[in-house]
């Protein structure tokens, strides 16, 4: 069965018209790419070998069937846990406001789960080939496995994803009697309105009351639209909405969806620009020619850059309305994560009153698959890095970094990250 939507409450959204100019524009298959048939370098794979040498092994719960020892292999933190009560993925018909489907993940790897389901779901983000899916069979078996699943690309390749297999955040109209009211939403990251976000989950924390569009379920109402920015009281865990046996966190937690939100498409930018730079090198390397119509590959890899590094450094981010809390188990374990610079700061760091993170650059800088982009897409990106971060670039809408971060963003980069380039070095802002 199709692992669809590992991520998040996603789906394909049918609502982009024409092809954005912000995609990668060739198939999947394309010599330089072979997403199908290449080869696989993720975490998801680790895992298998690793049971597969009987080096580790998976234990089955009858309330959760191979959840937790899975999040416990993969070292995922249950305080990761959100849920999304709209129904989405191959198992939407177990999903349900008193069923929720619940999400749990690390940077580069996220499981599904739906209590009752068939299947665990994962998306992972591969080292080279951008977001793999996979699931395992909740049933007892003697060898368990995931294995891989491309009919999930169905719904996670598309315009949404930027033309690569990725991920998505819905915010949706949930309306139960209606299974593909999923198509009445949009996909959320941290530049959208939080007015706007969190339709169709269980939002948690601690906040005064702000407009958003979680927490409710838009069924039975004569105008849903009229839902639309009303303040939502906190809600401060799951408890007394439905049955949490077999849920091994009591929270939906507010600070993880906003994670998980920026994350998705993050992800994606960064199988994006890695694709493009593997097709400019096919074709420079004489295997191939331009394709006729495209505009040029070093002008797209260069414009693939510039969205990957002005999302990097959240030069969009729509400001929080109110400071929000999350559960303080979720903010230590994501922040024990990341490296620390030598006065103590990281990438890492929640702010949560203003934004999201207190240093404006993304801590997926250190992923595995960024390290891992081809030298073109490197040198593109730290080039723009350094533009906006020194300065240079100063116009709206970079005015909205102030010197501070910028400096603090340089300094901690220094500290913990390895390869940068020279440039970083000679004469902070």
């Amino acid at each position: 069965m199709a692992a669809a939507a590992a991520l998040a409450g996603v789906a394909a959204v049918a609502i982009v018209h024409g092809q954005p100019a912000n995609a990668f524009r060739a198939s999947r298959d394309h010599p330089a790419i072979a997403y199908s048939s290449g080869p696989v370098d993720n975490a998801i794979v680790d895992l298998n070998r690793r049971l597969g040498s009987g080096a580790a092994q998976l234990e089955f719960d009858e309330r959760s069937g191979y959840l937790r020892s899975v999040l416990d292999l993969l070292d995922i933190p249950v305080e990761s846990q959100v849920t999304v009560f709209s129904p989405t993925s191959n198992q939407a018909n177990l999903i349900s406001s008193t069923n929720p489907r619940a999400i749990y993940f690390r940077d580069d790897v996220a499981i599904a789960w739906v209590r009752g389901g068939g299947e665990l779901e994962a998306a992972v983000q591969d080292r080279r080939q951008g977001t793999i899916f996979y699931d395992l069979q909740q049933a007892p078996d003697a060898r368990p496995r995931f294995e891989r699943d491309d009919q999930c690309l169905a719904c996670h390749l598309t315009w949404e994803t930027l033309g690569v297999p990725g991920l998505q955040v819905l915010s949706t109209f949930p309306l139960t009697s209606d299974p593909n009211a999923y198509a009445t939403g949009f996909v959320s990251d941290h530049r959208a309105r939080i007015d706007d976000r969190w339709g169709g989950w269980y939002v948690t924390g601690r906040h005064d009351p702000f407009a958003h569009m979680g927490n409710v379920e838009v069924t039975d109402v004569e105008d849903p639209n009229a839902t639309i920015g009303v303040p939502r009281p906190e809600l401060p865990s799951l408890e007394g909405l439905f049955d949490l046996a077999g849920f091994p966190s009591p929270h939906s937690d507010v600070a993880a969806l906003m994670v998980l939100e920026h994350q998705a498409h993050m992800t994606n930018l960064i199988t994006r620009v890695g694709w493009e730079a593997r097709r400019i090198l096919y074709r420079d390397h004489g295997a191939g020619a331009t394709a006729a119509g495209d505009d040029g590959p070093e002008s797209i890899l260069r414009d693939a850059a510039i969205d990957l590094v002005d999302y990097l450094l959240f030069v969009d981010e729509a400001p929080l309305a109110r400071p929000v809390e999350g559960s303080a188990a979720f903010a230590a374990a994501f922040a024990a994560r990341g490296p620390r610079d030598g006065r103590g700061r990281s990438l890492r760091d929640l702010d949560l009153e203003r934004r999201l993170m207190r240093y404006p650059c993304s801590y997926m800088i250190y992923t595995a698959a960024f390290d891992a982009l081809p030298e073109p897409a490197l040198d593109a990106i730290y080039r723009r890095m350094w533009a906006i971060l020194s300065g240079e670039e100063s116009g709206r809408p970079y005015d909205r970094l102030s010197a501070d971060d910028r400096r603090a963003v340089i300094e901690i980069l220094l500290d913990t990250k390895s390869g940068l380039p020279d440039y970083f070095r000679t004469g902070l802002p």
